[in-house]
């Protein structure tokens, strides 16, 4: 258990010092992937998932063909606003955590970090959690399923040395050109990510201020 532990000690850190980096060199999205074997151009026969934090473990999966058609089934009829397609994005990437859970060992990630410590299964930080969410957005969007919105760099918001680092997903609504963080890291696996403004992300939003 110590060298578990351990482990996930060192990832953390790990994860902290790319952030810091980042941020001094100005570059505050976190668009280059932590490994080179994250399958950049998903589609439902092959994608990658990431999990362990700091995507310390990575398995390429499959999906079935009925899998995905209950993805596409979400999205086949033009939505109405933009932030119907936000609803739909949401419960299409809370469907696919759980189509992938079992068959990456990821179906009990608690939300945040601190509840998954001691929680079976395979678990995932933010950076898990944002390359796979980007991921599920890049297969909605090579299917033509996204009409309202483009996927975009991940963000990141802090860094050590004046907080807690913090990394999202982002979709950019291609009507009003607004950014928006899809943050899948605070809810346990399957649960529809928060969707909302990036600025208001970026200035420290998490689930108990509620409105998202």
């Amino acid at each position: 258990m110590m060298l578990f532990l351990s482990k996930r000690i060192a990832a953390v850190l790990l994860w902290r010092c790319i952030v810091l980096i980042l941020c001094l060199t100005g570059n505050t999205a976190a668009d280059v992937f932590v490994r080179d074997d994250i399958i950049t151009t998903p589609s439902p026969d092959a994608f990658s998932v990431c999990y362990r934090h700091t995507c310390a473990e990575v398995v390429e999966l499959k999906l079935e063909h009925d899998q995905w058609e209950r993805i596409r089934v979400l999205f086949l009829s033009p939505p109405d606003s933009a932030e119907e397609e936000r609803a739909r994005i949401a419960r299409a990437i809370g469907m696919m955590e759980i189509m992938t859970g079992g068959l990456a060992n990821t179906a009990n990630d608690k939300g945040g970090n601190l509840d998954g410590l001691f929680a079976g299964g395979n678990q995932l930080d933010c950076i898990d959690e944002s390359t796979n969410s980007t991921t599920y957005l890049r297969m909605l969007a090579t299917d033509g399923l996204l009409r309202r919105h483009s996927v975009q760099d991940r963000a990141t918001r802090g860094f050590f040395l004046f907080g807690w680092p913090h990394t999202t997903a982002v979709i950019r609504d291609l009507g009003t050109q607004h950014d928006y963080a899809v943050d899948s890291w605070f809810y346990d696996n399957g649960i529809p990510p928060a969707i909302l403004p990036l600025t208001i992300w970026r200035d420290g939003w998490e689930p108990e201020q509620g409105g998202y």
